[in-house]
């Protein structure tokens, strides 16, 4: 079975690997395919530790985890994705999250911000355009 996040490789293989080490991706578009599996697989750890401190939703964690298994996950679909390479501090990732919700399909369309502070990507939140 291909990773949740719609790469050809195992879970296994893919994100499961930044699941276990923390977060700590190559680039930005990594993390943010990373953090779908997490939402993926409820894994509210993984959401705080990959959130950056300044923007980070501890308060909302358990609501964010009962959100994400109430649904049932279909597809990420990466749109765009702007520097987030190893050389870049910053990043943006442009993705459609597809989701069933009580019947009807749904989705998250979002351009996110991620910032590489001491060699590690954060998720900031919803880019600025």
């Amino acid at each position: 079975m291909t990773c949740y996040c719609g790469n050809t490789k195992t879970y296994k293989q893919c994100c499961e690997v930044f699941h276990l080490n923390n977060g700590k991706t190559e680039t930005a578009e990594q993390l943010m395919r990373s953090r779908y599996s997490a939402f993926v697989l409820a894994k509210g750890d993984y959401l705080m530790q990959t959130h950056h401190a300044t923007t980070r939703p501890v308060s909302e964690k358990k609501a964010i985890v009962k959100w994400a298994k109430s649904v049932e996950w279909i597809k990420l679909e990466v749109l765009e994705t702007t520097k987030g390479l190893s050389k870049n501090d910053k990043g943006t990732v442009t993705f459609n999250a597809y989701f069933y919700d009580k019947d009807n399909m749904d989705v998250i369309h979002e351009k996110s911000a991620f910032i590489k502070e001491n060699n590690k990507w954060y998720y900031l939140g919803y880019a600025k355009n």
